[in-house]
């Protein structure tokens, strides 16, 4: 069985709950991270969730948990026997990692857990996530999902903050595929039960519903 280390409401962790969901793979899942701390025997150099251990195999960073899961469990469908959309999987997780996550996450943080800003940085901000997310918006403008008509890990990596993004509090350029797109991830048990939790609009309640997702599997 699968051992995930991290708190359920992280989004870096959710890309690999959602993933075993998807591969239905057995897991147990224990509370690492933010309000929870870190064991002093944590399996990893870096104090961040999420860390897996398979089958005495320890993996950390989500991306690379995300890669190990669907190639071991997942041939054929989130990892893709055709090497062409392998590689277009393995481009737009990368997109996700330098692009998405350096415009998004200082948004989120902003409104969300109360990183100090501006109005004029806030506004900044929105604006990029706009012009990026627009970028996979005509990725998506012919395709069901990022590499065509079936998940894959592309869809893992970006599609887990995409609850949070269209859920936040500000303003967003109209986007009608990457819409259409977070629609379809919405109907997939797995991402219900994995991705759309619960956040809270300040650190106060983000804490409360951390506190309320403790030991949750």
């Amino acid at each position: 069985m699968i051992t995930v280390l991290g708190r359920r409401n992280s989004a870096n962790v959710q890309k690999v709950m959602w993933t075993l969901g998807e591969l239905d793979v057995p897991y147990r899942r224990e509370d690492v991270g933010g309000s929870f701390g870190y064991p002093d025997d944590y399996p990893n150099p870096n104090p961040v969730v999420p860390t897996i251990v398979d089958d005495g195999i320890t993996v950390w960073e989500s991306g690379a948990c995300v890669r190990h899961l669907a190639r071991t469990y997942g041939r054929g469908t989130l990892w893709p026997d055709d090497p062409a959309t392998l590689a277009t999987a393995d481009m737009w997780m990368e997109w996700h990692r330098s692009d998405i996550s350096a415009a998004f996450f200082p948004l989120f943080m902003t409104k969300v857990r109360g990183l100090e800003t501006t109005p004029e940085k806030l506004a900044q901000l929105t604006a990029s996530c706009s012009r990026i997310f627009g970028q996979l918006d005509q990725q998506l403008a012919d395709r069901a999902y990022i590499c065509g008509d079936t998940l894959t890990i592309a869809d893992i990596v970006n599609g887990a903050i995409m609850f949070r993004y269209m859920t936040l509090p500000v303003e967003r350029a109209a986007l009608p595929h990457l819409e259409a797109w977070y629609a379809r991830l919405t109907e997939r048990p797995a991402y219900r039960k994995h991705v759309m939790i619960e956040y809270g609009s300040n650190l106060e309640e983000w804490n409360a519903h951390e506190a309320a997702n403790a030991e949750i599997q």
